[in-house]
């Protein structure tokens, strides 16, 4: 009797299996993956370090010498991706002919295991360099949050010689709100100079921000600027506005230039991902070619 008709309800005739087809190990070699992914991570390593090199000798603190802001941003991208392709593909390629040699397995079998040992191998390398990446942040972080805490008691001593005492309450009363109060309607001009810049210096900082000082506030600090210079009261106005115009006109470039600086951060992680995507399928790739040409020369 044939024995496929004995092998109970459900099976399909054309489907026999045997437990003596399955291998006794794994199709990973992971001993290659590793070696392959440590390599990688070195050649990362390495060209970063070349490449970090290089952008220090582009630029120059002097005006007008060295890479601009733009084309140094440009160049640390292309690098980043250079980067990623050569370190991608060597590790690939030596993962691709250091594994072990399947003997009796179909041709796309073989092809799909290369390409998984090269996308492992990537993604390995992947975690090691994050890891590097993470260390390193981690004790630049401590050293930051160290000098932040030495910082930070200072200011907050300074904070509470300062501030009135409503503010230190959780209130939301500010120095600035306190000298409206006590405004004279004509500034001595005897007063202290010191207190004069002070007041000054609070509501410019209150009204900067919101885009501009308003037209009470503007009218007090001509009135002061005139009673401490001994100038004319059009002529005070007249610089007062000149001064703010400035600071509103720095304010705008400081904006501008953070928004740049967003956008170039964005662009930069978006470059990034790209990069190791193709990388990922670089790897596969160079593990292909690589595995390819270890069964080819294989005695």
């Amino acid at each position: 009797m044939d024995p496929l008709l004995n092998l109970g309800p459900g099976h399909v005739p054309g489907s026999a299996y045997s437990s003596s087809n399955e291998a006794a190990t794994s199709a990973v070699s992971w001993a290659a993956i590793i070696a392959g992914a440590f390599v990688a991570a070195s050649a990362t390593v390495i060209l970063l370090a070349l490449g970090t090199g290089l952008g220090f000798a582009s630029i120059s603190p002097w005006p007008n010498s060295g890479a601009s802001a733009t084309t140094f941003t440009a160049a640390t991208a292309i690098w980043f991706i250079v980067t990623q392709w050569i370190s991608a593909g060597a590790g690939g390629y030596l993962t691709g002919r250091l594994r072990t040699r399947w003997v009796g397995t179909h041709t796309h079998e073989v092809f799909f295991r290369d390409t998984a040992h090269g996308f492992v191998t990537w993604a390995v390398a992947t975690v090691i360099g994050a890891l590097i990446l993470a260390s390193a942040a981690s004790s630049m972080a401590g050293a930051g949050v160290h000098a932040a805490a030495t910082v930070g008691q200072g200011a907050a001593q300074g904070a509470l010689n300062q501030a009135p005492n409503g503010a230190m309450n959780g209130s939301v009363v500010g120095a600035y709100d306190v000298d409206t109060l006590f405004r004279s309607a004509t500034p001595d001009a005897n007063s202290s100079s010191t207190d004069a810049r002070a007041e000054t210096t609070r509501i410019l900082a209150k009204g900067l921000p919101t885009g501009d000082v308003a037209a009470a506030d503007r009218s007090y600090i001509s009135q002061l600027v005139a009673a401490r210079t001994g100038i004319s009261q059009s002529d005070a106005q007249k610089r007062v506005d000149d001064v703010i115009g400035q600071l509103n006109v720095a304010q705008t470039k400081a904006r501008q230039a953070a928004d740049a600086a967003r956008k170039a951060a964005a662009a930069a992680a978006i470059c990034t991902a790209l990069a190791m995507l193709i990388g990922a399928f670089i790897a596969c790739v160079a593990a292909v070619l690589g595995g390819h040409e270890r069964d080819e020369h294989a005695l």
